[in-house]
């Protein structure tokens, strides 16, 4: 009986690669059916892939994908990278085998491992040879997105979530490897900010993605990924305290209580600070709280109110 869409999925070779680690052996007459593949239900697409990325031995289902003519039919993104650094005559990093490194490297949950195989398919349509023979790839994380969303998004059965959570990592993958001391509290802030969920997995990624030989490079990336997270829980850490006195605090004493603006108010929250600190009031309340603090405790005593 022929194979269905429902049942048609990865070969148990190219699962058993993941698994075990032993490098596939081309089998000619899979090969002449690897297009097959097309046929499956996205749904049977997400979940054997999945498997596949998520084994111990990720970059072995890769190249396994790879030798049994899958990939080119399942993901002809992330084929267009195999041997892409020999094309043009000129070399540079080879995506395909910094590719797999990286999906080796990073945490195996679905989400993170299926980002790391994808993060750098905008490299080819985006590559540019400079007349000194630099090489750039400048917007490849956003071309990436575009194709991702284009592609295997509609290719594969990925959950909603997961989705979501790949472009967004896809996205951003190059953000944490441009942290520097540089950046202000502000923009270290707007940074977690604009992450939301997906800040823990895409740190992770980040230093999945450091892959240089040279172990000083690798050495200064990894440390300034691991301080920008350091950066990150200190100031989420500060901004969760309660804050002991209100914003607009000032206004409102003056409004109150008839106060003239100046030394008064400033005294106010002096004496309000130092209750807070010593535990006698609490922090966080609105500003009436503290208006009705400075009344009951009679903190007007010897403030200079006259209006100069």
């Amino acid at each position: 009986m022929a194979p269905t869409r429902s049942t048609l999925g990865c070969s148990p070779p190219v699962l058993a690669a993941g698994r075990t680690g032993q490098a596939l052996v081309p089998d000619p007459e899979a090969l002449e059916q690897a297009e097959l593949i097309r046929d499956c239900a996205p749904g049977r697409l997400w979940t054997d892939l999945s498997a596949a990325l998520c084994g111990r031995h990720p970059h072995v289902a890769l190249q396994a994908l790879h030798d049994a003519g899958l990939l080119i039919h399942v993901l002809p993104e992330l084929a267009a990278t195999v041997d892409f650094s020999q094309e043009a005559g000129r070399r540079h990093k080879d995506v395909w085998e910094h590719t797999k490194t990286v999906v080796w490297q990073s945490v195996p949950r679905p989400e993170i491992r299926w980002a790391a195989a994808l993060h750098d398919i905008g490299k080819v349509p985006t590559r540019r040879f400079l007349p000194d023979g630099k090489v750039t790839f400048h917007g490849h994380a956003e071309v990436g997105v575009r194709m991702f969303l284009r592609g295997p998004a509609k290719r594969i059965g990925f959950p909603p979530a997961a989705c979501e959570r790949i472009t967004e990592l896809i996205r951003f993958h190059l953000r944490p490897g441009q942290y520097d001391a540089s950046w202000t509290e502000s923009a270290i802030r707007r940074f977690a900010r604009e992450l939301g969920p997906h800040l823990d997995d895409l740190l992770l990624l980040s230093r999945a993605d450091v892959t240089s030989k040279r172990p000083g490079k690798r050495k200064r990336c990894l440390r300034s990924i691991t301080e920008l997270s350091h950066e990150i829980r200190r100031l989420a850490v500060e901004d969760a305290k309660p804050k002991p006195l209100p914003s607009g605090l000032g206004t409102m004493l003056m409004s109150a209580l008839e106060l003239p603006p100046g030394k008064p108010i400033g005294e106010l929250r002096s004496r309000l600070q130092a209750l807070f600190e010593a535990g006698e009031i609490e922090g966080g309340r609105d500003a009436e709280y503290y208006v009705e603090q400075v009344r009951t405790r009679s903190l007007l005593d010897g403030v200079d109110v006259r209006t100069r």
